[in-house]
């Protein structure tokens, strides 16, 4: 079940804004510039075909620059609960705030006007091919990738036609040709040290 924030697509905004740390911005941006520098290979075009943005503003009106492109939208930051870090090291418990696991769904949507929808669906059939054969990023494979970041992996979520309505009616925008991703994971770490203490052997699942 994929659940839905409302606005949601408009938060990478603020953070970009507001926060140091831009690991969101950085990751949505990272996989822009490497789908950009794939198709300008492969279709022999200079301009760039894949850009972040809203899809709609505040007032309703279309916020995307330009035309003919995919748009990629933040839709939901979710949290991955199927890891557990461990704070242990060196024999020794480290107290230090948990570290915090998300994923976030991205909405790649082909915004073509005029007679252009089959100029659209190809687009989209592109994005899809796209990450067939490129879901996986690490650091040692692509040296655009943010130190922060260790490694990315993108997954066609499934959605059905009532969370689709809803992701739309949300949005408040007409529906396009789109697909969604899953893209996992960042991991959040502040990386402050409160309090080490030895680590009391003969106990398991010790927590700090």
């Amino acid at each position: 079940m994929i659940l839905f924030q409302e606005n949601s697509f408009k938060l990478y905004h603020l953070i970009k804004k507001n926060l140091p740390d831009n690991m969101i911005y950085e990751a949505i941006n990272f996989i822009s510039e490497e789908m950009n520098e794939f198709f300008r290979n492969k279709l022999k075009v200079n301009e760039d075909k894949v850009i972040i943005s809203s899809i709609v503003d505040q007032s309703g009106a279309v916020a995307i620059q330009g035309e003919n492109k995919i748009v990629i939208t933040l839709t939901n930051i979710e949290k991955e609960i199927s890891v557990k870090s461990g704070n242990i090291a060196g024999g020794q418990s480290i107290s230090k705030p948990p570290l915090v696991n998300i994923n976030l769904y991205l909405l790649f949507s082909a915004y073509f006007t005029g007679n252009n929808y089959a100029e659209a669906l190809r687009f989209i059939s592109f994005v899809i091919a796209y990450f067939q054969s490129h879901n996986a990023f690490t650091r040692s494979s692509s040296s655009g990738l943010d130190p922060k970041i260790d490694k990315l992996i993108m997954e066609m979520a499934d959605v059905s036609t009532e969370q689709l309505n809803n992701i739309w009616g949300t949005i408040g925008a007409k529906y396009m040709p789109s697909v969604l991703y899953k893209m996992r994971m960042l991991t959040f770490d502040d990386s402050i040290i409160s309090e080490i203490r030895p680590v009391i052997s003969g106990i398991d699942n010790y927590a700090n």
